[in-house]
């Protein structure tokens, strides 16, 4: 795994990565224009899962808290998008904020009487809040959540007199928002926020004896956090036209997990690049679909024997992992 460290080091140079970047976003671009519509389809589905990722990146490789019901916060958005659009024709498109805000104010309240819990205890009381919602979402709720068979109906977006109906278009709508969110949670990482959010993340004591206020900071990444999968939410249920709580099960918050930990915890790219991984996995392996999970769990496996730090781990994750080993 050298020529990866030896990769990330050459991107660590600002004319190298700005070459780089600059052919990922070509690439994203033309991509649509000669790939089939199924390829662009799974390409749809690449962006949307990086998008749930990078919101849970925020919760477990800023902070450092471990969430397995991420999926409940996508089932907000989209529900809030399949609610308002059917039952009062609010345009989807415009649904996209209130989505993300509806998730994050959720995740504000669910989040308040458990945010002290650390470790294991965290991580069980999210895999049981994630059940809640899909539950209460079967169970419908003053008949609003349509039980089983969910909401259809759900209107096309609608952009500058377009409307968004085709692969390619969802395509670029869900990877313009990835990039806005990256472009955006990279200048977080550099602020002031984000040193405060790594802090507790390496040692919670000690950031709240340095002034920090961790409870209120762990919040905010649940919120934000939260609010990401909400936009999540509104692209998937324009796009799927329905929404139901099949597509919201323990198992998206696990593949958001992996996600995370394939890539790196902590790392933008290292994100985009574990759902690229989650997604294709399973396409290319579709011939021998009986054995694709059992490839996955020994890629996964594989990944965190050789690079503990993901595949695409952030400088000061790197640097970490070698100075341990050197020690």
């Amino acid at each position: 795994m050298k020529w990866l460290r030896r990769w990330q080091g050459l991107l660590s140079q600002k004319p190298l990565r700005l070459a780089f970047l600059g052919l990922v976003i070509s690439f994203l671009v033309s991509f649509p224009f000669w790939a089939s519509r199924y390829w662009v389809d799974v390409g749809f589905y690449v962006g949307l899962y990086a998008l749930l990722g990078l919101g849970l990146n925020i919760i477990l490789g800023e902070v450092g808290l471990f969430n397995l019901g991420h999926a409940a916060f996508w089932a907000i958005g989209a529900y809030t998008t399949a609610i308002l659009n059917v039952r009062f024709g609010i345009p989807t498109l415009a649904l996209l904020p209130i989505s993300a805000v509806v998730a994050a104010g959720c995740a504000w309240l669910v989040s308040s009487p458990i945010i002290h819990l650390r470790g294991d205890y965290l991580c069980i009381v999210t895999i049981a809040l994630g059940e809640i919602v899909r539950l209460v979402l079967i169970n419908n709720p003053g008949g609003l959540t349509g039980g089983p068979n969910g909401v259809v109906g759900i209107a096309r977006p609608v952009f500058l007199g377009h409307v968004i109906r085709t692969p390619m278009d969802f395509y670029f709508l869900v990877w313009a928002v990835v990039i806005l969110c990256a472009i955006g949670l990279r200048q977080l990482q550099r602020s002031r926020l984000g040193r405060a959010w790594n802090y507790i993340r390496e040692d919670e004591i000690a950031a709240e004896a340095m002034g920090v206020d961790v409870r209120a900071l762990k919040l905010l990444a649940f919120v934000v956090g939260a609010a990401l999968a909400g936009l999540a939410g509104n692209i998937f249920a324009a796009k799927m036209r329905m929404v139901s709580p099949d597509s919201f099960t323990f198992m998206e918050s696990c593949l958001m997990f992996c996600i995370v930990l394939l890539g790196g915890m902590g790392s933008i790219p290292g994100t985009i690049l574990g759902a690229a991984l989650v997604v294709l996995f399973p396409e290319i392996f579709r011939p021998v679909a009986q054995y694709r999970l059992l490839f996955f769990g020994l890629a996964l496996a594989a990944t965190m024997y050789f690079r503990p730090g993901g595949l695409w781990p952030r400088r000061r994750t790197a640097e970490i992992l070698v100075g341990q080993t050197e020690r």
